[in-house]
């Protein structure tokens, strides 16, 4: 796949180059789009999330999850001497891996757990209250325009004065 050069987007813009690096990100993840190990990420609830992994063979000790500028890694390294055995047939992949996911705003990593070789990393949507729709009242009563206030006003203060 080509690798595209958004570079000259960004030459007169300034602050835009989280962008840049989504974009390159993105970029770069299309053409090394990874299969090992398998992974779900589904809906749980209206804010919250769930990415499962099969790590089957992998320990906690094993495996690590980071978060770092809106963007989870999972990693996993085997530790344990598995050269010692003598496989007739060696079906479960116990090699290193690297999983990146980019996190969109707002977006914190609650807990992961690891159960029956599934690991699971529950995230959740948490909204600042300045960013959530609010309600704006409306009142009964008679239209007044802006205009029409500052027009009273400066009348009045013009009354007072003379």
């Amino acid at each position: 796949m080509r690798a595209y050069d958004f570079s000259p987007l960004f030459r007169y813009s300034i602050g835009f180059d989280r962008m840049q690096r989504l974009l390159d990100a993105a970029s770069a993840h299309a053409e090394t789009a990874q299969t090992y190990p398998p992974y779900n990420i589904e809906t749980v609830g209206e804010n919250t999330y769930r990415i499962t992994v099969a790590v089957a063979g992998f320990r906690e000790d094993d495996l690590d999850v980071t978060v770092k500028d809106n963007s989870l890694a999972i990693t996993g390294k085997v530790t344990g001497a598995n050269d010692e055995r003598t496989y007739i047939h060696h079906g479960i992949a116990g090699r290193s891996f690297r999983l990146g996911f980019g996190l969109a705003d707002h977006i914190n990593v609650l807990a992961a757990s690891l159960e029956n070789g599934i690991l699971h990393i529950d995230l959740e949507r948490q909204i600042p209250e300045e960013l959530k729709p609010r309600k704006i009242e409306i009142k009964a009563g008679p239209v007044v325009s802006f205009a029409k206030k500052a027009r009273k006003r400066i009348g009045s203060a013009a009354n007072k004065a003379a």
